[in-house]
């Protein structure tokens, strides 16, 4: 650490490093140098072939916020003594954040509050955004939220993949196929929805909320790319709306919580339905489908594929996945379906 902290001015025997957060891709430390604390980060690259597209849109997007909503807390990171806005060294990339001083992140949603301030967090990072062009931005992770791309994935493990485990799997492989229109509507999504400046990923841990558990400012904008609203809300839907994550093997947890459902649109719209289209208000419910259907595509892919790129922790686990996500998706399109009559929540 002694040339990534002299990089950024520290003396290193004052300063003091611990690991912060519960993050999977990227490794990070809260870094406390005398009074001052800040967030250090390395970049998985593994994952984000190209760090320097990273640290190329959050500079576009910092310096476009400065300028038109400086009131806007954007916790853009800070730069090294040679003004770069990231560090390359032999180890990799690192990145400097300030520490946004009385606020905390949250793992799990337990309250519908919550739900609504990240989703009014999220839409409101997308607004301020709304005249900057989105096609200004470097596409970080390629095809990321591609549902076409990924059934034409699915379909090639169903030629190619574990003769075995496509057999074992019929059942849910059946069912995926049966929901194949959800890709059409998506088809439909690219042709006539508006690409915006998106987060793309939408998980509550990427809130900062205050100690009153009001909603701060966003964080983690590696997947910041165009896209379509459809990948923000939807992901929240798939995150927020069932209690249990998609790791649990005992389906009978899976449920919608309407009181969740509600909070998210609520909380998006307060900010985004004035940019929002007619005919992108009519796939507000569609969003949480389009997300928890294609993770669904992708855990399947996986285990018929021998788990090459999720990886497995045990025998089955991403069929496991795979299943979890297909109730979730069932109950959704259920709930969708008793809420067909509110102009609120079209499907």
């Amino acid at each position: 650490m002694k040339e990534i902290l002299a990089a950024y001015g520290f003396d290193e025997t004052q300063t003091v490093l611990q690991s912060f957060g519960n993050g999977l891709i990227n490794h990070t430390w809260k870094l406390q140098h005398g009074e001052d604390q800040f967030i250090l980060q390395k970049i998985n690259v593994a994952i984000f072939k190209s760090p320097e597209l990273i640290a190329a849109n959050i500079r576009l997007v910092a310096d476009y916020l400065k300028t038109q909503y400086p009131e806007y807390l954007f916790a853009a990171p800070l730069p090294t003594l040679a003004r770069q806005d990231m560090l390359h060294t032999d180890d990799g990339y690192y990145r400097l954040f300030p520490f946004v001083p009385g606020t905390h992140s949250i793992d799990v949603v337990e309250k519908p509050a919550q739900a609504y301030e990240a989703a009014k967090q999220f839409a409101r990072f997308t607004k301020r955004l709304s005249k900057l062009d989105a096609q200004q931005l470097k596409i970080t992770l390629p095809d990321f939220h591609n549902l076409s791309l990924r059934y034409q994935q699915f379909e090639q493990a169903l030629l190619t993949g574990d003769s075995d485990r496509i057999l074992s799997a019929k059942d849910l492989i059946g069912y995926l196929q049966s929901q194949k229109q959800i890709v059409s509507s998506f088809e439909f999504a690219q042709q006539n929805f508006t690409l915006r400046c998106t987060h793309h990923d939408t998980k509550i841990s990427n809130v900062l909320f205050d100690e009153q558990d009001h909603g701060v400012c966003v964080i983690d904008l590696d997947t910041l790319m165009p896209g379509y609203f459809i990948s923000d809300l939807g992901d929240m839907m798939r995150t927020y709306l069932c209690p249990v994550s998609e790791e649990e093997a005992d389906y009978s947890k899976i449920m919608i919580r309407g009181e969740f459902y509600d909070a998210i649109l609520r909380g998006y719209l307060a900010e985004m339905g004035d940019e929002l289209t007619s005919t992108e208000k009519e796939y507000l419910s569609y969003s949480g489908k389009f997300m928890i259907y294609m993770q669904a595509l992708r855990f399947l892919t996986d285990h018929l594929n021998r788990d090459v790129y999720y990886g497995a922790r045990y025998e089955g686990h991403n069929l496991v996945r795979a299943g979890n996500q297909a109730v979730l998706l069932e109950k959704l399109i259920d709930w969708s379906g008793h809420l067909s009559g509110l102009t609120t929540t079209p499907n």
